[in-house]
């Protein structure tokens, strides 16, 4: 009886280090997730020259996605996952990865011509119902329950992109630049329609994906080759298409945007890792934290200054963690 109860007590503090071992690589997973999230704005803005970007953004995006190509293919092949592509997969099977990857490039090139319709500020406030869209549509297309606590640290969470959002706004202005208010902050009823429409987008195309990831039997590595596949030639074509030919595919790139392109390449293939083995509620958490970690880059390398919204914000994602997940 010695015996079997040592062998039980083996058995139980060996589940618990395999938890523990489970839980600790998965707390530095989303530790680099919003440390990537949040530097890349800060990035962007170390690149810009007399206060334009000198690169060609949807060219950045081609590279991203490639790299991301490249990455996928080279993990298929280290693992020997490459002969999957002549066993198990078929049409059907990679068919339904060019949904996500339309979905995100009308995304991104909606986010750009909504610009004529709104201001940026605008839309850095409104597009925080992307978190209520994708929640919604969580539940409903995925047959996901949420307990009334856990809606509860959502709402947090959205009041603390609001929060944080507004403490951007600049309303330090003087008395006769009144009049200029509403020219630099404005929303017309179709910019309301487009960051509406591309909240829900947001959304679907995050359910999306995390749908097919988990009922496809298939590898990571296999799955995320199928979607950048598509990503790359949607994104190349756009890239052409909207390319006036005046630069060069490669014009303005320094080592800091490299820097981006590997950091975004890098966000994208461990984001898939969390749709994956996680949920896009959790994908909202990292995406909320990453503001934080923006704020303290903004004001270490650019030297923004952080206002008490910041600790604000701070207080309300630590509530928005704790009903969600306690």
């Amino acid at each position: 009886m010695i015996v079997i109860d040592n062998v039980g007590s083996g058995e139980t503090h060996s589940s618990r280090g395999r938890r523990w071992f489970h839980s600790f690589h998965w707390a530095i997973l989303l530790l680099l997730l919003v440390f990537i999230y949040g530097s890349h704005a800060p990035l962007i803005a170390l690149t810009k020259v007399d206060g334009h970007v000198p690169f060609s953004a949807s060219s950045c995006v081609v590279l991203i996605e490639f790299s991301k190509l490249l990455a996928s293919l080279g993990i298929l092949l280290a693992t020997g996952n490459i002969y999957t592509l002549s066993v198990s997969v078929s049409w059907t099977a990679v068919a339904p990865y060019v949904v996500p990857a339309l979905l995100y490039s009308f995304n991104n090139n909606l986010v750009v011509f909504m610009q004529a319709y709104m201001d940026p500020s605008s839309f850095q406030v409104l597009s925080n119902l992307k978190i209520a869209s994708t929640a919604l549509l969580y539940t409903t297309c995925l047959g996901k329950r949420l307990r009334p606590m856990q809606w509860l640290g959502l709402g947090f969470l959205m009041g603390a992109g609001v929060c944080h959002s507004y403490s951007s706004l600049d309303w330090d202005i003087p008395d006769e630049e009144d009049d200029k208010l509403s020219s630099r902050l404005h929303i017309t009823t179709w910019g309301l329609l487009m960051v509406l429409l591309y909240c829900f987008i947001s959304g679907l195309a995050a359910v999306y994906t995390e749908r097919i990831l988990k009922t496809q039997c298939l590898p990571l590595s296999l799955q995320n080759l199928f979607l950048y596949v598509f990503g790359v030639g949607i994104n190349l074509a756009s890239h052409f298409y909207s390319s006036s030919g005046d630069h060069s595919f490669l014009d303005g790139y320094s080592a800091v945007v490299w820097l981006i392109v590997a950091g975004q390449a890098a966000n994208g293939l461990l984001m898939s890792v969390v749709m994956k083995h996680g949920t896009g509620i959790t994908r909202l958490f990292v995406i909320s934290s990453a503001m934080l970690v923006n704020s303290v880059l903004s004001w270490g390398l650019l030297g923004l200054q952080l206002t008490p919204f910041f600790l604000f914000s701070v207080l309300m994602i630590g509530v928005a963690v704790y009903l969600y997940y306690k």
